[in-house]
């Protein structure tokens, strides 16, 4: 699309706003974007691009994989322009590629990492076509908007131009059914010790064939449709991938092959989805052409944003702080998953409430029935803690998932859930919402601040 008279209108509003917002010292966000767009709707399609656009989607791990991408390319020397300070959609798109383009809409960069929301497919994909695309994975997720993983699938299929190379991942019977007519190559892990012969979580979406619908049959399974599965009745099954992965968590190591060569990683932490979004990272940079043994050294270096994941211990006690992206069902129950499994005992502090904006907020709280909650009762969890307004629905399904009454404690405001630590086990484990990491935050630096005066440090 050519440049015209709305455009630069809508260019130079935006870049103002942009000005005014640095001005009064605001974080960077979608609104410039929003300006563009509502100025000259077809503002994406006419604004210059980076010569090499990369996307990553997906339920699950985008924001994580997104990180890894950037800091891995920063590290290696490359300027790269991102969407990791404003937002996923459209807009927060628009916002990153007017901050790295010139009075006159020409891109000053060459290369751009965008986290692409997946509904936003429909916006985003005509005017931006990533060179490739991540797709991590496709869960059902918010019930408000995405709900239904085939649902999505058929979206970003319809959406994703025909030019983009995919890379996606073998183990998931979903997502790796994108747009079957786009070039592609595959990652995955490889059969671990841990994996079992069927789903026990509550929900699968890939219980039948997408072919036939004959019951699918499951070779093993990580966790809920994550595996790899055939059909008895035709030919569907998991594709092979190109990128083997080998998991050692004792070792916090994972070894790729490719191409008859193998490399050894470093892993970030020592759970199975940390251990996907590095085995997607490495093989969307290796096809972006980095060397897999510069890739190794910097990958060595990349962290986990603390937003997402943080530890620390104190004395005889692990504080941890693990993002549960409430509303989504199936993230909760990984976080749970390892949770239980991780060694030791805890206590469990639970700050799921969505309430960050009423306007926005689902008042729907089927998804806790999809969410196993069950996995909180394992012996080694001797406590839950739950804070906040909705504390007494998150009380009850625990209860229903068969967690004893003497295990739950309720209190009516997150930041006083400290108060109900007993500091008699091996971790604290906080798990928080996407939206509400302030709040997660205060309450973990309060329980660091309290431990540590236990044990006689500063306070």
């Amino acid at each position: 699309m050519k440049k015209n008279l709305r455009f630069f209108i809508a260019l130079f509003v935006a870049k103002a706003a942009m000005v005014a917002q640095r001005l009064l010292k605001m974080n960077a966000s979608y609104f410039p974007g929003k300006i563009a767009i509502t100025l000259c709707p077809d503002f994406l399609g006419r604004i210059d691009k980076p010569e090499t656009i990369i996307g990553v989607t997906g339920t699950n791990g985008k924001t994580t994989c997104c990180n890894l991408i950037i800091d891995s390319l920063t590290d290696l020397g490359y300027d790269v322009l991102n969407n990791r300070f404003g937002s996923n959609i459209n807009a927060g798109v628009a916002s990153s590629l007017i901050s790295g383009s010139t009075l006159f809409g020409k891109a000053k960069k060459r290369i751009a990492v965008f986290e692409i929301d997946e509904r936003s497919s429909v916006r985003i994909y005509p005017y931006v076509k990533p060179n490739y695309l991540l797709c991590t994975n496709l869960f059902r997720d918010s019930i408000r908007r995405n709900a239904h993983s085939e649902y999505i699938l058929d979206i970003i299929s319809k959406y994703v131009p025909k030019s983009t190379k995919l890379v996606l991942n073998a183990d998931d019977l979903v997502s790796s059914r994108i747009a079957p007519e786009n070039e592609r190559v595959y990652f995955g892990i490889e059969k671990m010790e841990s994996d079992l012969p069927e789903s026990i979580n509550i929900v699968n979406d890939m219980r039948l064939c997408p072919v036939c619908n004959s019951e699918l049959e499951y070779d093993f399974v990580r966790y809920h449709h994550i595996g790899r599965a055939h059909c008895p009745n035709c030919d569907f099954a998991s594709p092979d991938p190109e990128y083997k992965a080998t998991v050692d968590f004792k070792n916090l190591s994972l070894t790729m092959k490719h191409d008859s060569k193998s490399f050894q990683f470093k892993l970030v932490n020592d759970s199975i989805f940390n251990a996907y979004n590095l085995t997607a990272v490495v093989a969307l940079l290796e096809q972006f052409g980095i060397d897999p043994e510069k890739l190794s050294e910097v990958i060595s270096n990349q962290k986990i944003v603390e937003t997402r994941f943080s530890n620390e211990k104190i004395g005889n006690i692990e504080v941890i702080s693990n993002m549960a992206k409430g509303q989504n069902p199936i993230a909760c129950s990984c976080v749970f998953d390892y949770v239980r499994k991780a060694e030791g005992t805890k206590e469990v502090i639970l700050l799921l409430d969505d309430v960050h904006d009423n306007a926005v907020s689902s008042e729907n709280i089927c998804w806790i029935y999809d969410a196993d909650f069950e996995f909180l009762g394992d012996e080694s969890i001797k406590r839950v803690i739950i804070g906040g307004v909705r504390a007494i629905d998150y009380k009850v399904r625990l209860e229903i998932a068969g967690v004893g009454k003497e295990k739950i404690v309720c209190v009516e405001k997150e930041s006083d859930t400290p108060d109900a630590v007993r500091w008699d086990a091996d971790k604290i484990y906080v798990l928080h919402e996407l939206y509400r990491n302030d709040e997660a935050l205060a309450v973990r630096d309060e329980i660091k601040r309290r431990l540590r005066q236990k044990q006689g440090g500063e306070g």
